[in-house]
């Protein structure tokens, strides 16, 4: 196992019982006037909703922030009221969450996972029933609870950090990665939505596969470099020229890191063609696009270090361009 492997399968073994516990536990207490660098937050998704004219944030663990300014934050508020009755079971573990306005109401899309059922072994990994599901709230602070459909993606197919687009063709579409941990080759994939969301129609079809990164790479024990096996955190953008564009991370060596690729057809179906550097420093990733209510497009990600063999991970603001034909990374932004 590689080194950076190795820790990613420590940061999935860190970060599942902190989720685990924040849906088994009281609520949390709600605090005030917070500042974004004292969140401990992964996969942090910032929606900044015009209705409310408030900025709401999730990311794994379930748990939402909310803001007026992006400078003072008051939460962690719980949101997601999943079926205990579902595959998911009383207490699944979330992941990677994002609140997606749609047709008047709100989608909340996450990773959830059930420690209990295990659906494959591969390479002596036990794989956990983990995957992409859906909910819907009136409101962007939830609550957040289950439509019709009872699975979106297979139940033997372990994925992750879904996200919303709405192709060229009007349709709705949910984007996906399956997970390395089964296929090896880390992949992200798109299948079709039911108009109102609330399932998915016919079957996934892969848009990319990590190895196809110029710019990830793995350490192996024997042999010589070679490309990354993790696909994480897609996230979907046009430029100012129309260009279809998706941020997504993976690892170069120890190091977490973003990269971006563009589709040649500006569809989802491609052919996607990776940018040969990565599009943000290193141990910086899973980012998303926003923009703030006086116009400004942001990045949020979080940074990723490892402090004494565990994972610390902290939301950051960068400015970013796409007036062009390519995502262009601006300095930090500190409200």
């Amino acid at each position: 196992m590689t080194r950076n492997i190795a820790k990613w399968l420590v940061l999935a073994a860190l970060l599942a019982p902190a989720a685990a516990r924040a849906q088994q536990a009281k609520p949390p207490v709600v605090r005030q006037n917070l500042p974004l660098d004292s969140i401990r937050l992964s996969d942090p998704f910032i929606l900044a909703d015009q209705k409310t004219h408030q900025y709401y944030m999730t990311g794994t663990g379930g748990l939402l922030w909310k803001s007026p300014d992006l400078k003072r934050w008051s939460g962690p508020y719980t949101v997601a009221k999943p079926d205990p009755a579902s595959w998911m079971g009383p207490k699944p573990m979330i992941w990677a969450a994002e609140i997606h306005p749609y047709k008047g109401k709100y989608y909340y899309f996450a990773t959830f996972t059930n420690p209990a059922i295990k659906i494959d072994t591969m390479q002596g990994q036990v794989i956990e029933r983990r995957a992409c599901h859906v909910l819907v709230g009136n409101r962007p602070d939830g609550p957040f609870v289950p439509m019709r459909d009872a699975t979106y993606l297979p139940a033997t197919m372990p994925t992750l950090d879904a996200t919303l687009w709405v192709d060229k063709d009007q349709k709705s579409y949910m984007v996906y990665c399956h997970e390395w941990l089964q296929n090896q080759n880390g992949t992200v994939e798109k299948i079709a939505l039911k108009p109102d969301l609330s399932g998915t129609v016919g079957k996934g079809k892969v848009l990319f596969r990590a190895s196809e990164a110029p710019w990830s790479r793995e350490n192996p024990r024997t042999g010589p470099v070679r490309p990354n096996k993790v696909t994480d955190g897609p996230y979907l953008f046009r430029t100012g020229t129309g260009r279809l564009g998706m941020i997504w991370t993976s690892w170069v060596y120890d190091q977490y890191t973003q990269g971006v690729a563009y589709s040649q057809s500006g569809t989802l179906d491609g052919p996607w063609i990776q940018e040969a550097e990565p599009i943000t420093p290193p141990n910086y990733g899973h980012g998303m696009l926003f923009r703030t209510f006086d116009g400004r497009l942001l990045m949020s990600l979080h940074s990723h270090l490892d402090i004494n063999g565990r994972y610390h991970r902290v939301p950051h603001l960068f400015e970013v361009s796409t007036a062009g034909d390519k995502l262009v990374l601006g300095k930090p932004y500190r409200p």
